[in-house]
């Protein structure tokens, strides 16, 4: 394939790494008990193919309810699209802290001015094998749901 110039349509590895401009923060959550709403709120993006091509899923939900505060489905990865989805996401309320990847979306200048700018802690995992899905708690909340496959999700 590679001397004819082809390439496999799949998401490639390293989606989650950060831009090399970008900044990086430190975790903030381990041993701290999350009791109560609007403590931390956490996002994550998945892709979920469709025909030969992919979209994109960004969940941003509250830890401790689990409920999903705004969700954004997109062709592509590029930040805008994610960051507008935060702004939604601010009308509705803001946490003390926001928790996520280390991914280029989550540390694009954009994105972290929204969180400076309402005063939240930024708080980013620097390994995916310790950060629980995001999409795969959403999809198992029985108040909102969302379907891998379907890509269905009711919000209240």
């Amino acid at each position: 394939m590679r001397k004819l110039g082809l390439e496999a349509i799949y998401p490639k590895p390293n989606l989650s790494k950060p831009g090399k401009d970008h900044l990086t923060y430190p975790y903030l959550l381990k041993g701290m008990a999350i009791g109560y709403s609007d403590q931390v709120w956490a996002t994550d993006i998945t892709y979920i193919r469709i025909g030969s091509g992919f979209i994109y899923l960004l969940v941003i939900m509250d830890w401790h309810s689990r409920f999903v505060i705004e969700v954004e489905v997109s062709n592509s990865l590029e930040s805008s699209v994610f960051v507008e989805t935060l702004k939604r996401a601010m009308k509705k309320g803001a946490p003390e802290i926001f928790n996520s990847d280390q991914g280029s979306q989550f540390t694009a200048v954009e994105w972290l001015k929204v969180l400076q700018e309402n005063k939240i802690a930024i708080s980013m995992v620097s390994s995916i094998s310790k950060y629980p899905s995001l999409t795969g708690a959403a999809a198992n909340h029985s108040h909102n749901r969302l379907e891998y496959g379907k890509v269905r999700y009711n919000t209240r």
